[in-house]
């Protein structure tokens, strides 16, 4: 049971920040505060003791986009109707096809920028996008007052005319619709770019969105950070640079006398996937229904509000960031649709002695997943269900779906009834990558480890029948 801590700021009080940072594939143990010995992170690690950190926290998609426009929106996925990466469409040549795409955030959804500007918020944004990359689905058009990014996907970490800032290019980073040249480590330049934003609006109520592209690939770490660490692993290095670039937007905050007025959450946008990442003991990586694919890293400090250095071991999602931001800044959260995310701020407080969620639902395409107390349930098309118990299997090993027929009927029932109000997928990826969902599953299902097929003869094979490109 949590500490009581007082919910309450008097009128006469201003209004609260919030920074808010996003990382991109971090893994589940890439942390210090989450475990690791391996990696460094003294920044995150500090934050962490100051905040209330969730050991059953996940983002609501496996992938980049769905886990974007949850917490943009505090809907699920499945109900905005994006449930993979933009764009995740197959070659129109192929023999394998999906339906048309939908290729944005659809712009009759409200989004957290555009609730906290309505109540009189500065709003910023930095980094990487990936909700729609047309003028009419951009950053300032949905919200955000001023935007320092990238529209969509990855890119290079340091400027380059030939592949990733080439005239037009979605993954060149702009300023408010205009191209820009920068210098030096594109993840030193966000961190740059938030901390001016909060020297700037000091005194103002602000919104800071610090979307990260690292540690997500290319692999191009900054040198001087793999020296510091005394490696040559770029991954390692990623992270640490990310982590060095938070302390610097901590450090902004406590020189503008911030810090005890804002609200700082920190998470992944899904599960780790790359050479030297770890999710363990979590099985699965990212873009899977496994626990490694959307358990992820996640904290919330608010001095003062919530207990610090705490754990929180109930179950809280992604989706749980739209209400309970726009909760704590005063807004309105009635919508035309309703949402599935939960103000965290009436169980944190020991308030309300419920639990946020009695159960949580994944989907992707053709994959499905929910999760009820320790029972996991996952769906493949073509290939039936699996059934874990988390708390005496956290790493997914075991399947129990054929000795346990009822719960998984149980369980299915549910999963259907969530789906009955949720809009099916317009599209799916190219088949290659269904290819290798499906077939990284259930051989998973079978020998409860981590395939270890070598993907590249796969596709080659598919190409040899034709199935692909």
């Amino acid at each position: 049971m949590l500490p009581l801590v007082p919910l309450f700021i008097s009128c006469a009080e201003k209004k609260q920040n919030f920074v808010f940072i996003l990382v991109d594939d971090l893994g589940w143990t890439d942390l210090g505060y989450s475990g690791s010995t391996f990696y460094e992170t003294p920044n995150i690690d500090a934050l962490s003791q100051e905040s209330i950190q969730f050991s059953h926290a996940y983002a609501s998609g496996s992938v980049c986009s769905p886990s974007r426009a949850a917490i943009m929106t505090g809907k699920h996925p499945a109900r905005v109707n994006i449930t993979d990466w933009i764009p995740g469409n197959a070659p129109k040549d192929e023999k394998l096809l999906g339906p048309e795409n939908l290729d944005e955030l659809p712009l009759e959804e409200t989004t957290l920028a555009e609730s906290l500007k309505a109540n009189g918020y500065k709003t910023f944004f930095a980094g990487k996008w990936h909700l729609g990359s047309e003028d009419k689905y951009y950053p300032n058009v949905r919200g955000f007052d001023e935007f320092w990014g990238l529209r969509e996907g990855s890119r290079t970490y340091w400027y380059d005319e030939e592949k990733t800032d080439n005239q037009g290019s979605d993954k060149a980073i702009e300023h408010n619709g205009n191209q820009v040249k920068f210098g030096g480590h594109l993840t030193d330049r966000l961190g740059d770019q938030t901390v001016n934003f909060i020297e700037e609006n000091k005194d103002r109520p602000f919104f800071a969105y610090l979307s990260f592209t690292a540690p997500h690939g290319p692999l191009q770490s900054k040198p001087e950070d793999m020296e510091a660490l005394g490696t040559d692993d770029n991954y390692l290095g990623l992270v640490y640079g990310m982590d060095r670039n938070i302390g610097k937007v901590m450090e902004a905050l406590e020189k503008q006398d911030q810090m005890d007025n804002t609200l700082i959450w920190f998470l992944s946008d899904n599960g780790g996937i790359g050479p030297t990442y770890s999710n363990h003991p979590l099985g699965g990586e990212k873009g899977s229904k496994f626990e490694g694919g959307h358990r992820v890293p996640f904290v919330l400090y608010w001095k003062n509000h919530v207990p610090a250095g705490k754990e929180y071991h109930h179950m809280v999602s992604s989706l749980d960031i739209y209400p309970t931001s726009i909760a704590v800044a005063g807004g309105s959260l009635e919508q035309p649709r309703p949402l599935d995310g939960v103000d965290l701020m009436r169980y944190l407080t020991g308030n309300n002695t419920t639990i946020p969620h009695d159960h949580l639902y994944w989907r992707k395409l053709e994959c499905a997943a929910l999760r009820e107390d320790e029972w996991k349930l996952i769906r493949i098309e073509d290939y039936g269900f699996a059934l874990y118990n988390l708390e005496n299997d956290i790493g997914e090993t075991n399947d129990l779906a054929a000795a346990m027929p009822e719960k998984v009927k149980q369980l299915q029932m549910l999963l259907e009834s969530w789906e009955k109000d949720k809009i099916k997928p317009l599209w799916h990826e190219a088949p290659q990558h269904t290819f290798y969902r499906h077939k990284y599953h259930t051989e998973r299902f079978k020998s409860g480890t981590d395939p270890t097929f070598d993907s590249g003869a796969y596709f080659r094979e598919l190409r040899k029948q034709g199935l692909i490109k």
